[in-house]
């Protein structure tokens, strides 16, 4: 299905692509990793995987939600969990959860058929891995799944490079209640810049579901100076917020957490979105991704 670009070389391979639903799907080698490949989709970078080290993480979002499936699941770190992924992509965080809980149960729900199968093709994952990727929007996905089934929800969908409105409202974050375990866990991966408008009301939202709930971004993100990147976490129990804290600021790229009054206070007079008013995530500055 994939086909070659030719005169695309690095290291010795080729960067590879294929139309896919949702636009011009390239997989492009990743110069310090032999077999690591990065997944753009209309050049809007979307995972990173490397073949060999499947809990390789590349993208700082990525890493931080690595950071809540390692200390901010109920089960201890190593134990199996049964994960939903809205959002498939190179389903880098499924093979993430794969390899550091093994025999944990997965489900992926991606819209995208064609861009799972070129995903297939080209980065194959292990046949004894239990993921099981489903062709459907994620919010219709997510309703066929059974109340409780899942000890954590990972949110990371994008239509081109906006999430679809439907996926940030009270409406659908109930069903993600719904189908968590009492002490389940959601995450979300958020993009928003200058006002924050939309991170607050995602943040707004959250609060009005779940009895905790914290941010992690690059600083410079949570103020608003560049557009990027901020990881939701959502659950009707404690967080660790003193290992994500000290996780975050560890980073390659240091992040910044924000809970309780913090929280509260940068959230600010936002209100919660409902199915009613949703609107879709900004749009990225045209620039946003010219360095990669």
């Amino acid at each position: 299905m994939g086909r070659r670009a030719g005169q695309r070389r690095r290291g010795g391979r080729e960067t590879v692509s294929a139309r896919v639903g949702g636009g011009l799907a390239r997989l492009v080698p990743e110069p310090d990793r032999p077999r690591g490949w990065t997944l753009t989709l209309d050049d809007a970078p979307q995972s990173c995987v490397d073949l060999d080290d499947p809990t390789y993480l590349g993208f700082s979002y990525q890493r931080r939600l690595g950071h809540a499936l390692d200390v901010a699941l109920a089960a201890a770190p190593g134990r199996p969990v049964r994960a939903v992924h809205l959002g498939g992509g190179a389903c880098t965080l499924a093979r993430y959860v794969a390899a550091a809980r093994p025999r944990s149960t997965q489900q992926v729900i991606e819209v995208d058929t064609e861009l799972t199968a070129f995903v297939r093709e080209w980065l194959p994952w292990d046949a004894g891995w239990r993921i099981r990727v489903r062709g459907a929007d994620a919010r219709a996905g997510l309703a066929r799944i059974p109340d409780g089934w899942a000890d954590v929800v990972i949110a990371d969908v994008f239509s081109g490079a906006r999430t679809p409105a439907h996926l940030g409202t009270t409406e659908f974050q109930a069903e993600v209640r719904r189908v968590l375990a009492p002490d389940g866990l959601y995450a979300a991966n958020v993009t928003d810049g200058a006002s924050l408008a939309y991170l607050r009301g995602q943040l707004a939202t959250a609060l009005a579901v779940f009895a905790e709930v914290c941010v992690t971004a690059d600083p410079a993100v949570l103020r608003g100076s560049r557009f990027g990147n901020a990881v939701l976490l959502a659950a009707d129990r404690p967080l660790p917020v003193a290992e994500l804290t000290r996780r975050a600021a560890g980073d390659p790229h240091p992040g910044r957490l924000q809970h309780g009054r913090e929280l509260a206070d940068f959230t600010g007079g936002a209100r919660p979105v409902t199915d009613a008013d949703a609107r879709p995530s900004p749009s990225p500055p045209p620039d946003v991704f010219s360095g990669r």
